[in-house]
């Protein structure tokens, strides 16, 4: 059950994002916020997609650290998860 919530208020603040988004595509923080949420809900690229149009807009903002973040895990690599 509280999961459901969880989904919908996701779901309520993504789409809230998406229409502050349409009325103004250069607000950094609302890319930045739902790239986050996307982040959380396993769509990697959409959040990628924030994160790069967040830096655009903001060069040295907080979507740059992000960017770096993201890409860190993205390219992580165990050896010894492949080689038992």
């Amino acid at each position: 059950m509280e999961n459901e919530n969880i989904s919908v208020d996701v779901t309520a603040r993504l789409q809230a994002l998406s229409e502050r988004l349409a009325a103004d595509a250069d607000d950094e923080m609302a890319l930045i916020e739902r790239g986050r949420l996307y982040w959380a809900l396993g769509k990697r690229s959409e959040a990628i997609n924030d994160y790069l149009a967040a830096q655009k807009i903001n060069p040295n903002g907080d979507a740059k650290q992000l960017l770096k973040a993201t890409y860190e895990i993205l390219d992580f690599y165990n050896k010894d998860l492949y080689n038992p």
